[in-house]
């Protein structure tokens, strides 16, 4: 229910001006050029609207998860792309230039005063290279702080040049209702933008960290561990992440976000088992003892608090490995009644963290690369090793919480919808964030 709730308010958001536009009236004219406005309108509302969709608010990604909330957050941005450059297209043919005795009030003639058309004729060049480099980050190997500080900025600057063209160049934006609308939409967007670049870092200011510890658990994997400093630490569920920021001011973007490996019930000390990828974790063994660090959170839906299913299975692969850690011994440390069933897959036998700990519970370790001396599972998790360990009864009763590879996850998200499980009690998390 919540998140249909947020679907639809999503949607009213969206259509609002549209709708308020067709409320106003006016005089008839050719609908390709009503369709052109109403593309640029929805454009624009979606452009706004992902400064919402970006700025980690709990009280949206809650409701469906942060992994969506993203992921809603790149699609419509493909969409308010095309929806944009389409936009002028739809004006082909249509009257043009200065007053015309006949449309006193100019909402038949487009207008060619250059004033007006630059700041949309910017916004248009500005908006492909926004998406477009977000789409090949990943592919190009920009460093994730450079360009999430230049996506920011040329966002605020489409934001504002279109907020300027569409008041002063739209036959309906030109409006006092509409003209509210705009400004109150621009307003919340670039409030949304302060809220992450200030208003959280001043909260993060007064609640730093320190580093109690930092110990490698495998030859490429990192146990960090973290002390409140000076408060009483984070209010989180097991299986949330938070966004991780060492050794910088608290109003630094040089962050990442990583799942929390330890227990809420452990104490307020927390932990986060991190695998060496990037330009953090590839520095980790020279983070210092009581180095400052701040974090952004907790985020993200992989919980299982609140669920009544007869027991759980947990589904790791690699580092995956770390929200189910603080699953796994939440269970233990609380006597949750509930069975938990984990099922943990790694290239070597090199690769598994804390297996002592994990080797006298119901853990099923497989390898798709082990030693001739191996006498576990072997190969990939899918679904014929899924049924060698699992019963009817869990496929049926049980929850399943999956992270790890995306093909991992699709595997046996698939395989369990096709022995019968449903897809309300298959919690995963999938992170991309352009």
């Amino acid at each position: 229910m919540r998140a249909l709730f947020l679907i639809l308010a999503y949607l009213m958001v969206l259509l609002l001006p549209l709708g308020l536009s067709w409320s106003l009236g006016g005089p008839p004219r050719p609908w390709h050029q009503e369709i052109a406005s109403g593309l640029g309108m929805v454009a624009y509302s979606i452009i706004l609207v992902e400064f919402v969709l970006s700025g980690r608010f709990r009280s949206i990604s809650a409701g469906i998860g942060m992994d969506v909330t993203m992921r809603v957050h790149q699609v419509m941005a493909r969409v308010a792309l095309v929806f944009a450059l389409l936009h002028p297209l739809f004006y082909q043919g249509s009257n043009s230039g200065g007053p015309r005795p006949w449309d006193g009030t100019r909402q038949l003639t487009l207008t060619t005063d250059l004033s007006v058309l630059v700041t949309g004729l910017i916004a248009y060049l500005l908006l492909p290279v926004l998406v477009l480099s977000a789409i090949a980050r990943t592919k190009q190997n920009y460093r994730y702080e450079a360009w999430r500080l230049m996506h920011g900025a040329i966002a605020l600057a489409i934001a504002a040049l279109l907020l300027h063209h569409t008041i002063t160049a739209g036959r309906y934006g030109s409006q006092l209702a509409l003209t509210t609308i705009w400004s109150i939409m621009a307003a919340v967007a670039v409030g949304s933008l302060l809220f992450v670049y200030l208003i959280e870092p001043m909260r993060q200011h007064r609640q730093p960290w320190k580093v109690e510890s930092v110990r490698r658990l495998t030859p490429r994997q990192w146990e960090l561990k973290l002390r409140p400093d000076g408060h009483d630490g984070l209010a989180f569920q097991a299986g949330q992440f938070a966004w991780l920021n060492i050794g910088n001011s608290a109003f630094s973007v040089y962050e990442n976000p990583f799942s929390i490996s330890s227990a809420p019930a452990a104490g307020p000390e927390i932990s986060f088992v991190i695998k060496e990828l990037g330009d953090l974790t590839s520095a980790l063994e020279h983070i210092k003892q009581d180095t400052r660090a701040f974090l952004d959170g907790p985020h993200g839906g992989l919980t299982v608090d609140d669920r009544t299913e007869a027991g759980i299975v947990l589904v790791a692969g690699g580092v995956g490995i770390a929200p189910m850690l603080s699953i796994f011994f939440q269970n233990r440390l609380t006597s949750d009644p509930r069975p938990v069933k984990l099922i943990y897959g790694n290239r070597e036998e090199s690769q598994i963290v804390y297996r002592e700990e994990l080797a006298a519970e119901d853990v099923v370790f497989t390898l798709s690369e082990p030693k001739e001396d191996w006498n576990g599972e072997t190969g990939v998790i899918d679904g014929a090793l899924l049924d060698r360990v699992l019963s009817p009864e869990q496929y049926s009763q049980w929850l399943f919480v999956l992270c790890g590879p995306a093909i991992m996850m699709d595997i046996v998200e698939d395989h369990l919808i096709a022995r019968g499980t449903p897809s309300h009690r298959i919690l995963s998390e999938r992170f991309d964030y352009d």
